[in-house]
Order: C-alpha cells, then sequence, then structure tokens
C-alpha cells in the first residue's frame, strides 16, 4: 500500500544517516490484526507489571477490537499530517497474525503485529538492514515489509538480513528476575546468538548510538559494529533503566547541537554531546491510568522529526510541546494516545526510507 509519491531522481531511494534532515520518504506501521504475544520471559523483563495477567490470559488472541479501531484512527491521521508537510507515506501489508507457527526448537500460538517497523528496521544510509529480533513472537513479521524492501532494493537500495536467530531456550534467561534498587540489570537474553531490535539504535551521522537491553545483547552490538565497518564509530551508552527496551524514550538528537535527555533514565550525557545544549524531558501529561500494554508513559518523547524544526508531539502533552517552543522547535500536534496504548509512538511507528542529506560527523 503506499500514499501519494513524489519524484526522488535527484536523491538515492533509501538515504538516512541521522533523525533530523528533511524527511521525504517513511514507512508508517499497520495494527490491523494485532495478536497479543505469548508469555514468555523476554516480555516478563519488559511489559509492565499491571499488563502481566492479560498477557497470561490472552497470549495467541487478537487485542481488543475497539483498542485496534482506535490506534488506526490514530495512525491515519499521523499520515494525513506527514503527506500534509510534503512527505511520502508507505505502508506494510497487513496480514494474519493470528496463524499459529514453529520451528523445531518452538512453537507460538500466533505473532503480534506491524505497528512498529523502528524495531525490525534499521536504514543507514543506503542500506535496509532486517533486526535479529529475540521475541518468538516476532519471528515472522519481516514478512509484511518484504514487498516494500524488494521494491527498494530494485531500485537501488542495499538490503541486509543480519542472521535469523533460533531462538532456542538457550538465548533465554530463564531465571531472570526483578532488579533490586542499586543491582545491575539482569538481563533476560544471553550472550548464545547476535539478538536486537533496531530501535535500541539512533543515529548521528558516523556516530550510531546504542543502549544493551532485554532485547539487544552484547553479540548483537558486536556484529553490527563488524558489518558497518569503518565508516561508523558504534558508541554503547550507559542508562538507569531497570527494564532498558529501546533507546528512543531515554536519549533523541534533535538537530545539530540539541538533545533530548529522560533524565531518570541518562546516567551522564555522552561525550559526544558535551557540547550540545539538553533539553530535559517533562514529565508526562498522560494520565497515569492510561492503559498501556506494553511501555510506560514516558512514550512522550518519542517523537519524529521532520527537519531541524518541525517535530511531530503528541497533542495532549501540553509540557513538551512548550518545552520544544522553547528550545527553537515548531511542533506539529498530533492525537496519539490510542496508538501509545500499543507500546510506541511517532519514532516507533515509523521508520525512515529517506532524508535529504549527506553522511557527516556531528562530534
Amino acid at each position: 500500500m503506499e500514499s501519494k509519491k513524489k519524484d526522488c531522481t535527484s536523491s538515492p531511494v533509501v538515504n538516512s544517516f541521522n533523525e533530523w534532515d528533511p524527511l521525504e520518504e517513511v514507512i508508517v506501521g499497520v495494527v490491523d490484526g494485532a495478536v497479543v504475544p505469548q508469555w514468555h520471559v523476554a516480555l516478563e523483563a519488559t511489559m509492565p507489571a499491571n499488563q502481566w495477567d492479560f498477557y497470561r490470559e490472552n497470549g495467541g488472541k487478537p487485542f481488543p477490537q475497539e483498542r485496534i479501531q482506535a490506534a488506526k484512527k490514530d495512525l491515519e491521521e499521523f499520515v494525513h499530517i506527514l503527506e500534509a508537510e510534503g512527505v511520502t507515506v508507505r505502508r506494510p501489508e497487513a496480514l494474519n497474525h493470528a496463524r499459529p507457527f514453529a520451528t523445531p526448537d518452538w512453537q507460538s500460538p500466533g505473532g503480534l503485529y506491524a505497528a512498529m517497523p523502528r524495531d525490525i528496521l534499521l536504514v543507514v544510509g543506503d542500506e535496509i538492514i532486517e533486526s535479529p529480533m529475540c521475541w518468538r513472537s516476532r519471528y515472522h513479521e519481516i514478512d509484511a515489509y518484504r514487498p516494500l524492501i524488494k521494491e527498494y532494493f530494485r531500485k537501488g537500495a542495499r538490503w541486509t538480513a543480519a542472521p535469523k536467530p533460533q531462538l532456542s531456550d538457550e538465548l533465554f534467561n530463564y531465571d531472570y528476575r526483578e532488579p533490586l534498587d542499586g543491582e545491575p540489570v539482569d538481563y533476560a537474553i544471553t550472550e548464545f546468538e547476535p539478538t536486537f531490535d533496531a530501535a535500541d539504535f539512533i543515529k548521528c551521522g558516523r556516530d550510531i548510538l546504542v543502549q544493551r537491553s532485554h532485547v539487544t545483547n552484547t553479540f548483537g552490538i558486536q556484529w553490527l559494529r563488524q558489518h558497518l565497518g569503518d565508516r561508523f564509530t558504534v558508541h554503547e551508552i550507559e542508562v538507569n533503566d531497570s527494564h532498558p527496551m529501546h533507546i528512543d524514550a531515554t536519549i533523541m538528537p534533535l538537530c545539530p547541537g540539541k538533545l533530548l535527555v529522560n533524565r531518570d533514565r541518562l546516567k551522564k550525557i555522552p561525550e559526544l554531546f558535551e557540547h550540545w545544549d539538553v533539553m530535559y524531558a517533562p514529565a508526562p501529561c498522560m494520565p497515569a491510568n492510561h492503559l498501556l500494554y506494553m511501555t510506560s508513559r514516558w512514550i512522550n518523547m518519542n517523537i519524529l522529526m521532520l527537519d531541524h524544526e518541525r517535530v511531530i508531539v503528541e497533542k495532549n502533552e501540553a509540557s513538551i510541546i512548550k518545552a520544544f517552543r522553547a528550545f527553537g522547535f515548531k511542533p506539529i500536534p498530533c492525537s496519539f494516545t490510542n496508538f501509545n496504548t500499543f507500546g510506541g509512538s511517532f519514532h516507533c511507528a515509523t521508520v525512515d526510507i529517506r532524508r535529504r542529506g549527506e553522511l557527516r560527523s556531528y562530534a
């Protein structure tokens, strides 16, 4: 599926080196057919504790249809805004995620969704990299994006799939326990094989930030380092998060010289940004009782930069909208709280395909 196209003969079909160059083309996810993932230690380590019983009781079943429809409405408003701002929007296939599947080592009663392309696709320059994700429910999620990836490849993009993980029991730490205050994180995954979610990486030109998490192990980080080679430096940053999963609600470079940071989660500002101006994300405005299946209320800082000034922000997050204006940006409000329920916001729901810019260093 796709919406309005534009002539891109003057630039590569795939081109993205940072989070702020003018956005020309983007993939926006679809929430159709979303299925509750099967309960597993990988969920125990990352999902809100108040949702554990929901997962235990509903694994393999569709999410409530009224929730899906409300999230879908938010997505359509988001797409409309992107198109009105001159961005070409592409969408993955809406698949049947309720089909069970299995490997010789394990079986799953169904998948999840194709709502968060940022998790599964890492675009670096003209290359699309498929992530080796560790959730068994997401094993076939890439199928929804394959038609688009093939199209981009045929038009000149590079296409790489990281080693497909076995996801056998050796990968998982079944003795995982919640860390006490001051204790190091007891990761839910081992170093059996390389795994990572693309959303644990943030691009800043020749420098790429990454956090180790419950879905991204050291083996996965090293695989990407070796794959990208000398053109890029991958920096692992320390975070103060007992449930780390995806970096984009912890730190986000907004444009050269300006950085958005979650004060509660970042131990120290990385040396790369020591001379940058820092905006600390204000406390979320989202009510504490808002239903969130997969994330915390800090999803308020999961924004999408359209260029050096324009930023898409949830319309009810008045505090961060005010902060962005004071920091020199032009916020574009969009309703997205119903989509937030499914575990992401504007950055999660997208992956940049083409930004108008070149590779350079910002250190």
